[in-house]
């Protein structure tokens, strides 16, 4: 009955707190089961993989979606395959938002952005992950007082991909942000905004010499080296390859910038990770586009792994 998929992403990207993200070639697919025109708007996972305890975030974003628009839906049961890990620091929870959402949509009539955004902001507390897996690519938000957020699309570079990193021991989003510092320094602060400007211009006029500079940060990076193994080493990662680092989201998850080498890279990074004693997995992964992307594409879209 149809399949949808879901980017994954990476957000902040250096010192973008809660505002830039980009949408991966790493997905989580929804396959439409059955359709109940019952009148019954409930959305159920009928099976998952990996298997979800609990309640499941595309079951409630379907919820929410009748709720916010008070439409007429049916009864609608899926399965679901993600490759995205989660707790990783690359969006599964927001990726799961929008598949229920996008079920939503293929059953009832599309959705404004700006309304799906709204919704999956209401959902995840934050609408960074939830606009590059709606909108892909490079994307930032704005947020107006008593508005619905705004996703803004920027352009990405073809040939710049990610090499990530990710430990096999996850990081909850609810830690990760426990140990962020209640203020900012002033001087911080301009320190981030400074170089979250030059971070989309270089990628906008292709000056790749500064990124490596425009990636740092000074709000968050910091105060979660203590959770994420190998973080320092990898931002200090001296390689001339290497365009720029930063932690992935909350992570544990660190994403190297590069427009080549990728498998050396990756074999650096995996032995970084092998001499600190740290399980991770290591892929480049390219970035998402579209809205939407065929099936079929899907299983040669994930970039290499290890």
């Amino acid at each position: 009955m149809g399949e949808i998929a879901v980017p994954g992403s990476a957000a902040n990207l250096g010192g973008g707190f809660d505002t830039l993200a980009v949408a991966l070639r790493i997905y989580l697919r929804v396959r439409i089961l059955e359709i109940v025109d019952d009148g019954g708007a409930t959305l159920r996972v009928v099976s998952s993989r990996p298997v979800i305890d609990g309640e499941n975030a595309i079951e409630r974003a379907f919820a929410r979606a009748v709720s916010m628009t008070g439409r007429q839906a049916p009864t609608v049961r899926v399965a679901v395959v993600s490759d995205i890990p989660m707790a990783s620091g690359l969006g599964s929870s927001a990726a799961a938002v929008v598949a229920g959402l996008r079920v939503f949509e293929r059953v009832t009539g599309p959705v404004p952005d700006s309304t799906l955004l709204a919704m999956a902001r209401s959902i995840e507390g934050h609408a960074d992950n939830a606009a590059a897996a709606l909108l892909g690519g490079l994307t930032s938000v704005l947020e107006p007082e008593g508005g619905e957020p705004v996703g803004l699309r920027w352009h990405w570079p073809p040939d710049v991909h990610l090499i990530v990193g990710t430990p096999t021991a996850g990081l909850s989003t609810s830690h990760a942000r426990g140990v962020l510092p209640a203020s900012l320094d002033r001087a911080d602060a301009v320190f981030n905004l400074q170089r979250v400007l030059a971070f989309v211009h270089a990628l906008q006029a292709g000056e790749y010499g500064l990124l490596r500079e425009s990636v740092r940060d000074r709000w968050h990076q910091p105060s979660r080296a203590c959770l994420v193994p190998q973080l320092d080493a990898l931002l200090a990662l001296d390689d001339g390859a290497v365009l720029g680092a930063f932690l992935s989201g909350a992570g544990p998850s660190v994403a190297l910038l590069a427009r080549g080498e990728f498998e050396r890279l990756e074999q650096v990074m995996r032995q970084m990770y092998e001499r600190a004693g740290c399980p991770a997995v290591v892929r480049t992964l390219g970035v998402h586009y579209g809205t939407e992307i065929e099936a079929g594409a899907l299983a040669s879209a994930n970039g290499g792994t290890a």
